[in-house]
C-alpha cells in the first residue's frame, strides 16, 4: 500500500490488492496499450491523460472502463485487467477509483469523442511529466508511477 499527496494536496492511498477500498467503486482509470504504444486521450480541459471517468447507473466498473476507452479514444478493448484501486481523501468527498490495464484491438475513428479531442499515441511516457503543462493533473501524482511499475512487473512492458 502506498500513501502520498496528489497534485491538489489531497491524501491518496493506492493498493494493488483486490478491491481494498470498495467492491463498488464509482470511478475508473484505464492505462492502455495499442500496437506497442501508450494510448492516451486529450481531455478538452485537462490535457493528455489515460481514459477514465464515472461508473454510470446500472453499469459495472469493468463495463465503465470499456465504455470510457471507446468514448474518449475510439479504442476497442481486447483485454481488460484489474490492476489496483486508489482512494482520494478530498476536502469535500472521498473518491475511490479502479485502475485497469487494457490492450486495445483497434482504434475506430469517432465522429465525436466524449469530452476529449480523441486519441494520443506515445512510445514512452515522459520522465518530466510532472512539469509538462500539456499533461493532466491525473498524470502527475504517484498513481501513474506505481501503476507503470506494476504493469512492468506483471507484463514486462516499459
Amino acid at each position: 500500500m502506498y500513501r502520498f499527496t496528489d497534485y491538489y494536496h489531497n491524501e491518496v492511498t493506492l493498493s494493488f490488492e483486490s478491491y481494498p477500498f470498495s467492491s463498488d467503486p464509482k470511478h475508473v482509470w484505464v492505462v492502455c496499450r495499442y500496437e506497442n504504444q501508450w494510448l492516451l486521450t486529450e481531455h478538452s480541459d485537462r490535457g493528455y491523460e489515460f481514459p477514465g471517468g464515472k461508473v454510470e447507473k446500472d453499469e459495472t466498473a469493468d463495463e465503465a472502463a470499456i465504455r470510457e476507452v471507446k468514448e474518449e479514444t475510439g479504442g476497442i478493448v481486447k483485454n481488460l485487467t484489474y490492476l489496483g484501486q486508489y482512494k482520494v481523501q478530498g476536502k469535500e468527498k472521498v473518491i475511490v477509483k479502479n485502475i485497469y490495464f487494457a490492450t486495445i484491438e483497434i482504434l475506430e475513428k469517432q465522429q465525436q469523442y466524449f469530452e476529449t479531442f480523441g486519441p494520443i499515441l506515445l512510445e514512452k511516457i515522459p520522465k518530466n511529466i510532472k512539469y509538462d503543462k500539456k499533461y493532466s493533473f491525473i498524470m502527475k501524482d504517484d498513481v501513474l508511477h506505481h501503476s507503470l511499475l506494476e504493469i512492468n512487473k506483471r507484463w514486462n512492458i516499459k
